[in-house]
Protein backbone atom coordinates (compact mmCIF):
# COMPACT_ATOMS: atom_id res chain seq x y z
CA UNK A 1 0.00 0.00 0.00
CA UNK A 2 1.42 3.69 -0.70
CA UNK A 3 -0.73 5.68 1.82
CA UNK A 4 1.95 8.04 2.05
CA UNK A 5 4.25 9.87 -0.12
CA UNK A 6 6.64 13.57 -0.32
CA UNK A 7 6.54 15.42 -2.99
CA UNK A 8 8.47 19.07 -3.26
CA UNK A 9 9.30 19.12 -6.46
CA UNK A 10 8.46 22.84 -8.37
CA UNK A 11 5.92 22.98 -10.99
CA UNK A 12 8.85 23.92 -13.53
CA UNK A 13 11.05 21.20 -12.96
CA UNK A 14 8.30 18.50 -13.32
CA UNK A 15 7.48 20.61 -17.07
CA UNK A 16 10.54 20.03 -17.85
CA UNK A 17 11.43 16.80 -16.67
CA UNK A 18 7.91 14.94 -18.16
CA UNK A 19 8.42 17.54 -21.06
CA UNK A 20 4.98 19.08 -20.45
CA UNK A 21 3.14 20.98 -23.18
CA UNK A 22 0.16 22.59 -21.57
CA UNK A 23 -0.22 23.62 -17.32
CA UNK A 24 -3.06 23.59 -16.39
CA UNK A 25 -2.56 24.69 -12.37
CA UNK A 26 -4.32 27.63 -10.94
CA UNK A 27 -1.69 28.10 -8.70
CA UNK A 28 1.43 25.78 -8.24
CA UNK A 29 1.10 23.04 -5.05
CA UNK A 30 3.48 24.12 -2.25
CA UNK A 31 5.98 21.55 -1.55
CA UNK A 32 4.66 18.61 0.59
CA UNK A 33 6.52 16.22 2.67
CA UNK A 34 3.45 14.62 3.82
CA UNK A 35 1.47 14.35 1.41
CA UNK A 36 -1.91 12.31 2.50
CA UNK A 37 -5.32 11.10 0.92
CA UNK A 38 -7.83 13.73 -0.22
CA UNK A 39 -4.71 16.13 -0.63
CA UNK A 40 -4.06 17.73 -3.78
CA UNK A 41 -0.98 16.51 -5.85
CA UNK A 42 0.46 16.86 -9.29
CA UNK A 43 0.09 14.60 -12.12
CA UNK A 44 1.29 13.67 -15.50
CA UNK A 45 -1.77 13.48 -18.28
CA UNK A 46 -2.83 13.17 -21.58
CA UNK A 47 -5.90 14.49 -22.57
CA UNK A 48 -7.47 13.12 -26.28
CA UNK A 49 -7.59 15.50 -29.24
CA UNK A 50 -10.41 17.83 -29.73
CA UNK A 51 -11.44 19.75 -33.05
CA UNK A 52 -9.16 22.70 -31.90
CA UNK A 53 -6.38 20.90 -30.40
CA UNK A 54 -3.75 17.97 -30.73
CA UNK A 55 -3.60 15.25 -28.30
CA UNK A 56 -1.77 17.14 -24.98
CA UNK A 57 0.49 16.54 -22.23
CA UNK A 58 -0.80 18.31 -18.98
CA UNK A 59 0.33 18.49 -15.78
CA UNK A 60 -2.54 19.07 -13.75
CA UNK A 61 -3.34 19.09 -9.26
CA UNK A 62 -5.87 16.07 -8.59
CA UNK A 63 -7.32 15.01 -5.56
CA UNK A 64 -5.78 11.82 -4.48
CA UNK A 65 -8.61 9.08 -3.95
CA UNK A 66 -10.54 7.94 -7.12
CA UNK A 67 -13.88 9.20 -7.24
CA UNK A 68 -15.27 6.81 -10.38
CA UNK A 69 -17.45 9.16 -12.70
CA UNK A 70 -20.31 7.06 -12.03
CA UNK A 71 -19.83 7.42 -8.32
CA UNK A 72 -23.08 8.92 -6.14
CA UNK A 73 -21.01 9.82 -3.14
CA UNK A 74 -17.59 11.47 -3.44
CA UNK A 75 -16.69 9.93 -0.39
CA UNK A 76 -16.29 6.92 -2.18
CA UNK A 77 -12.68 8.09 -2.88
CA UNK A 78 -10.98 7.92 0.55
CA UNK A 79 -10.51 4.55 0.44
CA UNK A 80 -9.57 4.54 -3.02
CA UNK A 81 -6.25 5.79 -2.78
CA UNK A 82 -4.64 2.36 -4.53
CA UNK A 83 -5.35 0.41 -7.06
CA UNK A 84 -4.07 -3.51 -7.09
CA UNK A 85 -1.94 -4.32 -10.29
CA UNK A 86 -3.99 -7.68 -10.22
CA UNK A 87 -6.81 -6.82 -10.52
CA UNK A 88 -6.63 -3.35 -11.97
CA UNK A 89 -7.88 -3.99 -15.34
CA UNK A 90 -11.10 -5.56 -14.41
CA UNK A 91 -12.10 -4.31 -11.15
CA UNK A 92 -15.37 -2.15 -11.75
CA UNK A 93 -14.19 1.02 -10.15
CA UNK A 94 -10.96 1.14 -11.82
CA UNK A 95 -11.66 -0.42 -15.44
CA UNK A 96 -12.44 2.47 -17.40
CA UNK A 97 -9.84 4.52 -16.28
CA UNK A 98 -7.22 2.14 -16.87
CA UNK A 99 -8.54 2.10 -20.12
CA UNK A 100 -8.03 5.61 -20.82
CA UNK A 101 -7.18 7.36 -18.11
CA UNK A 102 -3.98 6.89 -17.27
CA UNK A 103 -1.29 8.97 -15.07
CA UNK A 104 2.08 9.48 -13.52
CA UNK A 105 2.42 10.70 -10.17
CA UNK A 106 5.85 12.19 -9.51
CA UNK A 107 7.56 11.80 -6.04
CA UNK A 108 10.79 12.06 -4.02
CA UNK A 109 9.68 8.99 -2.50
CA UNK A 110 7.07 7.49 -0.15
CA UNK A 111 7.02 6.15 3.38
CA UNK A 112 5.85 2.54 4.90
CA UNK A 113 5.65 1.51 8.48
CA UNK A 114 7.43 -1.28 9.98
CA UNK A 115 6.59 -2.67 13.82
CA UNK A 116 10.18 -1.77 16.31
CA UNK A 117 11.11 -3.60 19.25
CA UNK A 118 10.26 -0.69 21.37
CA UNK A 119 6.63 -0.75 22.82
CA UNK A 120 4.19 1.81 23.46
CA UNK A 121 2.05 2.46 26.70
CA UNK A 122 -0.07 -0.29 25.49
CA UNK A 123 2.42 -2.57 25.05
CA UNK A 124 2.24 -2.51 21.59
CA UNK A 125 5.17 -2.28 18.88
CA UNK A 126 6.10 1.53 17.96
CA UNK A 127 5.94 1.55 13.95
CA UNK A 128 9.10 2.89 12.81
CA UNK A 129 8.37 5.09 9.54
CA UNK A 130 10.86 4.58 6.53
CA UNK A 131 11.45 6.85 3.46
CA UNK A 132 11.53 4.83 0.74
CA UNK A 133 13.11 6.67 -2.44
CA UNK A 134 15.56 6.42 -5.58
CA UNK A 135 18.72 5.77 -4.24
CA UNK A 136 19.72 8.33 -7.19
CA UNK A 137 17.17 11.29 -5.54
CA UNK A 138 15.61 11.03 -8.95
CA UNK A 139 12.00 11.82 -9.10
CA UNK A 140 9.92 8.65 -8.41
CA UNK A 141 7.14 8.20 -11.65
CA UNK A 142 4.27 6.17 -9.98
CA UNK A 143 2.01 4.74 -12.38
CA UNK A 144 -1.69 6.48 -11.17
CA UNK A 145 -5.15 6.51 -12.78
CA UNK A 146 -7.38 9.30 -12.87
CA UNK A 147 -11.35 10.06 -12.83
CA UNK A 148 -12.97 13.00 -14.05
CA UNK A 149 -16.09 13.10 -11.41
CA UNK A 150 -19.07 15.53 -12.23
CA UNK A 151 -20.97 17.16 -9.42
CA UNK A 152 -24.72 17.17 -9.20
CA UNK A 153 -25.39 19.86 -6.82
CA UNK A 154 -23.08 22.37 -8.87
CA UNK A 155 -24.44 24.10 -11.80
CA UNK A 156 -23.11 24.17 -15.48
CA UNK A 157 -20.22 26.28 -16.09
CA UNK A 158 -19.85 26.84 -12.09
CA UNK A 159 -16.55 26.47 -10.14
CA UNK A 160 -15.89 22.39 -8.98
CA UNK A 161 -18.68 21.48 -11.36
CA UNK A 162 -16.16 18.36 -12.16
CA UNK A 163 -13.61 16.73 -9.57
CA UNK A 164 -10.48 15.63 -11.00
CA UNK A 165 -9.23 12.90 -8.57
CA UNK A 166 -6.42 9.60 -8.83
CA UNK A 167 -5.15 6.43 -7.41
CA UNK A 168 -2.11 4.65 -7.46
CA UNK A 169 -1.33 1.60 -9.00
CA UNK A 170 0.46 -1.09 -6.20
CA UNK A 171 2.30 -4.78 -6.28
CA UNK A 172 3.96 -6.91 -4.26
CA UNK A 173 6.45 -5.18 -2.84
CA UNK A 174 10.46 -7.11 -4.10
CA UNK A 175 12.62 -8.79 -1.71
CA UNK A 176 14.37 -6.19 -0.16
CA UNK A 177 11.33 -3.51 0.50
CA UNK A 178 8.94 -6.87 1.32
CA UNK A 179 9.86 -7.07 5.33
CA UNK A 180 8.92 -3.38 5.56
CA UNK A 181 5.58 -3.57 3.96
CA UNK A 182 4.62 -5.67 1.24
CA UNK A 183 2.80 -3.80 -1.04
CA UNK A 184 4.72 -0.99 -3.49
CA UNK A 185 3.97 1.50 -5.63
CA UNK A 186 4.26 0.67 -9.27
CA UNK A 187 6.85 2.80 -11.76
CA UNK A 188 7.33 3.69 -15.09
CA UNK A 189 10.03 3.79 -16.98
CA UNK A 190 10.77 6.88 -18.82
CA UNK A 191 10.87 5.00 -22.16
CA UNK A 192 7.41 3.88 -21.96
CA UNK A 193 5.76 7.49 -20.41
CA UNK A 194 4.03 8.00 -24.02
CA UNK A 195 2.69 4.50 -24.65
CA UNK A 196 1.58 4.15 -20.83
CA UNK A 197 0.07 8.39 -21.04
CA UNK A 198 -1.60 7.56 -24.21
CA UNK A 199 -5.08 7.71 -24.01
CA UNK A 200 -5.69 5.73 -27.15
CA UNK A 201 -7.10 2.41 -27.02
CA UNK A 202 -4.26 -0.55 -26.03
CA UNK A 203 -4.26 -3.84 -25.27
CA UNK A 204 -4.82 -4.86 -21.29
CA UNK A 205 -1.55 -6.96 -21.24
CA UNK A 206 0.33 -4.68 -23.21
CA UNK A 207 -0.29 -2.06 -20.55
CA UNK A 208 0.59 -4.06 -17.81
CA UNK A 209 3.37 -4.91 -19.53
CA UNK A 210 4.34 -0.72 -18.94
CA UNK A 211 4.82 -1.46 -15.31
CA UNK A 212 7.55 -2.90 -13.53
CA UNK A 213 7.94 -2.95 -9.60
CA UNK A 214 11.51 -0.76 -8.85
CA UNK A 215 14.46 -2.88 -9.22
CA UNK A 216 16.35 -4.52 -6.65
CA UNK A 217 18.99 -1.50 -5.18
CA UNK A 218 16.88 1.36 -7.27
CA UNK A 219 15.00 2.11 -4.11
CA UNK A 220 16.37 2.78 -0.74
CA UNK A 221 14.73 2.34 2.80
CA UNK A 222 15.70 5.10 5.27
CA UNK A 223 14.36 4.94 9.17
CA UNK A 224 12.79 8.61 9.65
CA UNK A 225 11.07 10.64 12.40
CA UNK A 226 7.95 9.91 13.62
CA UNK A 227 6.65 13.14 13.44
CA UNK A 228 5.29 11.86 10.07
CA UNK A 229 2.85 10.20 11.57
CA UNK A 230 0.99 13.48 11.99
CA UNK A 231 -0.47 14.85 8.64
CA UNK A 232 0.02 18.35 10.24
CA UNK A 233 3.48 18.24 10.20
CA UNK A 234 5.38 18.74 7.15
CA UNK A 235 9.00 19.69 6.40
CA UNK A 236 12.27 18.43 5.19
CA UNK A 237 13.07 17.15 8.41
CA UNK A 238 10.43 14.67 7.73
CA UNK A 239 12.26 12.50 5.37
CA UNK A 240 15.62 13.50 6.75
CA UNK A 241 17.38 10.05 7.84
CA UNK A 242 17.61 9.24 11.37
CA UNK A 243 21.17 9.77 12.75
CA UNK A 244 22.71 6.03 12.61
CA UNK A 245 22.99 4.62 16.55
CA UNK A 246 26.74 4.68 18.52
Amino acid sequence: MCGRYASSRRAEDLIDEFEVEESVLEAPLEPDYNVAPTKEVYAVLERPAKADRPQQRQLRALRWGLVPSWAKDPAIGNRMINARMETVAEKPSYRRAFAARRCLLPADGYFEWYPSEQLNAKGKPIKQPFFIHPADDGVLAMAGLYEIWRDPAVADGEPGQFRWTCTVITTEAEDSLGHIHNRMPLMVPVDRWSTWLDPEPHASEELLALLEPAAPGRLVAQPVSLLVNNVRNNGPELIAPLPAEA
